[in-house]
C-alpha cells in the first residue's frame, strides 16, 4: 500500500465517494492523520485544463483520486474491488442513492463485513426532510443554533458554514467512524455511521440547553453572557477601524482586563455582573478602545490573562507571532494552509500530498489493487485517467 507512513491512522484505508463540503473535509482529516484515502471521482471531472479552484481545494490534500463511472456495472465492480480491501467508506449522497448504484451498505458489507460505512447528510437517513436538498444555513436554523447567534434587536448572524457543515457534520462523522473502527477491531464486524448535520449541530448546543434548563440563559439573541449580551464578551472597534475581541469572563481575568484597559475611574464602574450597568460598561469600553489602534492594544494585552485578542483577517492570521511560533499554518508546495490537527507526540500527522486532481491516480491505484484489464476499462470509458 502507498500513502503516508506517518500519523496514528497509518495502515487504515478509506474509500471516499466524491462529494462536496463536509464529506471531503472529513476524509482530508483522516488523510492528515495518516490514513490512505482513495477518492472516487466521476469521469466527467477529468478535464485537460484543471480549474485553479480544483487544484487548490485543500480538502483533497493527502488523497489519491480515481475516476469511475458508478452507473455502469463494471464501474461498480471496480469500486467493490477496492472496498474489499478497505477499512472504511465515506459517502455524502442523498439517502438511497448508493443503494440504487449497488454500492449501499449491504452491497459493500457483502464483500467486506468489517467495513465501516460512513454516511454524511444534512437531514439524516430517515425523517420527513431526509430526501430534501439543504445547506448549512438551513440545518443550523432547524436546530435552534442559528437563532441564538447575533446581537440584540438584530437578525441571526450566519457563522459561515463552519458550525453546521464542518463542526456538526465532518467532526461528528469522524468521531463516529473512529469509534466504529475501534469497535470493528474488537468484534470483526463493521457498521453504518449515520452522521447528520442536524444531529451534530444540536449536540453542540448541549451546554446551552443546560443553561436554559438551569435558568441561566434567555432564549433571545444578544442578551446572554456568550452572545455579545455581556460587555466583557464582545468585539470593539479600535482607532484604525479594526477590532479586538474581549472574553474576560472570570473575575480575576476581568480585573486584569480593566487594569490593562487603563480606565481612570475603574473603581466607580458598575459591577461586572450588574446587568443594569452593562450599557454603561459597554460605552466606557468602546470609548477606551477607540483611543488606540488594534495592534497597539495587542501589544498591551498580549500575553496576559485579560483574554483580549486582535481580530485578524484570514490573510493576517498566518503572520501572527503565536501562529508562526506554533506553525498553525504551514506552506506546502507553494500554498499556505492550516496545518494538520490535533497534534501527536509519537505519530504526528502530516500533509502527505497536494490536492488530488480527478482521476490522477486511476491506473496506479487499479493496478495496485490487482484490477484486471485496466487498459480495457480505460478504453471503454468505465474509468478515466487524469
Amino acid at each position: 500500500m502507498s500513502g503516508s507512513k506517518r500519523g496514528p491512522l497509518s495502515g487504515v484505508r478509506v474509500i471516499e465517494l466524491a462529494g462536496i463540503g463536509p464529506g471531503p473535509f472529513a476524509a482530508m482529516l483522516l488523510a492528515d492523520l495518516g490514513a490512505e484515502v482513495i477518492r472516487v471521482d466521476r469521469p466527467s471531472a477529468v478535464v485537460p485544463d484543471v480549474p485553479e479552484a480544483v487544484a487548490t481545494d485543500f480538502t483533497n490534500r493527502g488523497k489519491r483520486s480515481i475516476a469511475v463511472d458508478l452507473k455502469s456495472d463494471r464501474g461498480r465492480q471496480v469500486v467493490l474491488r477496492l472496498v474489499e480491501r478497505a477499512d472504511a467508506l465515506i459517502e455524502g449522497f442523498r439517502p438511497g442513492v448508493t443503494e440504487r448504484l449497488g454500492l449501499g451498505p449491504d452491497d459493500c458489507m457483502a464483500v467486506n463485513p468489517r467495513l465501516v460505512y460512513g454516511r454524511m447528510t444534512g437531514w439524516g437517513q430517515q425523517g420527513m426532510l431526509s430526501q430534501s436538498a439543504g445547506h448549512d444555513i438551513g440545518y443550523i436554523a432547524t436546530t435552534g443554533a442559528l437563532h441564538a447567534i447575533g446581537r440584540a434587536g438584530g437578525p441571526p448572524q450566519v457563522p459561515l458554514n463552519l458550525l453546521g457543515d464542518f463542526a456538526g457534520g465532518s467532526m461528528y462523522l469522524i468521531v463516529g467512524m473512529l469509534a466504529a473502527l475501534l469497535e470493528a477491531h474488537k468484534s470483526g464486524r463493521g457498521q453504518v455511521v449515520d452522521a447528520a448535520i442536524v444531529d451534530g449541530t444540536a449536540h453542540l448546543t448541549t451546554f446551552i440547553h443546560g443553561f436554559l434548563a438551569g435558568g441561566l440563559w434567555r432564549d433571545e439573541r444578544g442578551v446572554n453572557m456568550l452572545d455579545t449580551g455581556a460587555p466583557w464578551y464582545d468585539v470593539y472597534e479600535t482607532a484604525d477601524g479594526k477590532h479586538v475581541a474581549v472574553g474576560a469572563i472570570e473575575p480575576q481575568f476581568y480585573a486584569e482586563f480593566l487594569r490593562r484597559l487603563g480606565l481612570k475611574d475603574a473603581d466607580d464602574l458598575p459591577g461586572q455582573h450588574d446587568r443594569a450597568g452593562w450599557p454603561r460598561l459597554r460605552e466606557r469600553f468602546a470609548e477606551a478602545f477607540k483611543t488606540r489602534t488594534r495592534d497597539e492594544w495587542a501589544e498591551i494585552f498580549l500575553p496576559s490573562d485579560a483574554c483580549v485578542a486582535p481580530v485578524l483577517s484570514l490573510t493576517e492570521a498566518p503572520e501572527h507571532p503565536y501562529n508562526t511560533e506554533r506553525d498553525v499554518f504551514v506552506e506546502y508546495e507553494g500554498h499556505l494552509q492550516p496545518a494538520p490537527a490535533p497534534r501527536f507526540s509519537r505519530t504526528p500527522g502530516e500533509i502527505a500530498s497536494p490536492p488530488a486532481l480527478p482521476g490522477r491516480h486511476t491506473r496506479e491505484v487499479l493496478t495496485e489493487f490487482g484490477v484486471d484489464d485496466v487498459d480495457g476499462l480505460l478504453a471503454d470509458g468505465v474509468v478515466a485517467q487524469g
